[in-house]
């Protein structure tokens, strides 16, 4: 009998690389998926922002030896256009990239400071069903003290987009608690189709941002704009919060580790041996080494300092505090 990972069909991956940090970043998640996932058997897709009025420099990708990794290790370079965000939003290139991909076809976004750690392949995604990373703060909204509160700012949202807002509540969180509202972390989503959803995401980004509801008036968008819309893009085609079983992604096949001080700091063991593993080979440290955080905590050790600062099974409960005894200790890079 066919396993249920071999009756799934073959889905896309995209992340987003353009000049500078997140051109290495994308190099470790190439190497990382090659490496722990071997059977992935669909297309890997690397969007690059092109140059254009939204961009005051060359966004993309900087060095001959970087491309051809990256091309060796099978991803595609795709080109995009930024025609509503670019460099006054560059969290914005996850939507409009997704408008360069094959269309009707499954897809898993990843951001860039993300490893695959296992098998991508052995996830059981129900791309019908989309969702998004659970692994997340507090970090949007912040009520004011006399403004409104976590409800009537949800809640002036899914009225704006004319979607069901209680049905998107966790009944099993208290009133008034960040928790109880669908809030996810955009640094992995998925969906059957990537225009789909992509053409989704840009309408609600956009409308956010340009006539957001009374209710927002005090609250920051920059940079939370795309995990505000996100929510909200999920819930109207129909996925949410548990429809990806828990302990693959942000667990045992995948970890979004931020920046890589923040991975020495509170990741699992089995994730720094992961990123020491697919760093060591000589023709990977001669590119690698070019960007001077990955030179200092990966290859002169700096990251283990870092590690030595932590209990990592009793870590502060708020990354601020993790980072602020980086910084104290003059480890933190980014």
């Amino acid at each position: 009998m066919a396993t249920q990972a071999a009756q799934r069909p073959d889905f896309n991956v995209m992340i987003v690389a353009q000049g500078g940090r997140l051109q290495y970043e994308a190099l470790l998640f190439c190497l990382s998926l090659r490496t722990y996932s071997p059977d992935f058997g669909g297309r890997l897709f690397v969007a690059e922002p092109q140059p254009g009025p939204l961009w005051p420099n060359d966004p993309r990708i900087q060095g001959a030896d970087t491309r051809a990794m990256l091309e060796e290790l099978g991803a595609e370079i795709l080109p995009f256009e930024s025609r509503h965000f670019g460099h006054s939003y560059p969290y914005g290139n996850k939507i409009e990239a997704l408008a360069a991909l094959p269309a009707d076809q499954p897809f898993v976004f990843f951001d860039t400071d993300t490893l695959i750690t296992g098998d991508l392949a052995a996830v059981p995604f129900d791309f019908a069903r989309p969702s998004a990373s659970l692994r997340r703060e507090g970090t949007w909204p912040r009520p004011e003290l006399y403004g409104p509160g976590y409800g009537d700012i949800w809640k002036s949202l899914y009225d704006k987009f004319g979607l069901d807002y209680d049905t998107s509540l966790d009944p099993s969180q208290p009133a008034e608690y960040w928790k109880r509202h669908l809030y996810f972390n955009a640094g992995f989503f998925y969906y059957q189709c990537p225009h789909v959803f992509g053409a989704r995401f840009l309408e609600t980004a956009l409308a956010i941002r340009d006539d957001p509801p009374d209710a927002l008036i005090c609250q920051e968008l920059d940079p939370w704009l795309d995990q505000v819309a996100l929510p909200l893009v999920i819930h109207a085609l129909g996925g949410g919060r548990d429809t990806l079983p828990a302990g693959y992604l942000d667990g045992a096949v995948s970890c979004h580790y931020r920046l890589l001080p923040l991975l020495y700091a509170r990741e699992d063991d089995h994730v720094v041996e992961a990123l020491h593993h697919i760093t060591a080979n000589n023709r990977v440290k001669k590119v690698l080494k070019e960007y001077e955080p990955i030179k200092r905590m990966v290859y002169q050790g700096r990251g283990m300092k870092v590690r030595a600062l932590f209990d990592q099974s009793d870590l502060p409960r708020r990354e601020q505090a993790i980072r602020n005894t980086i910084k104290r200790n003059g480890f933190w890079m980014r």
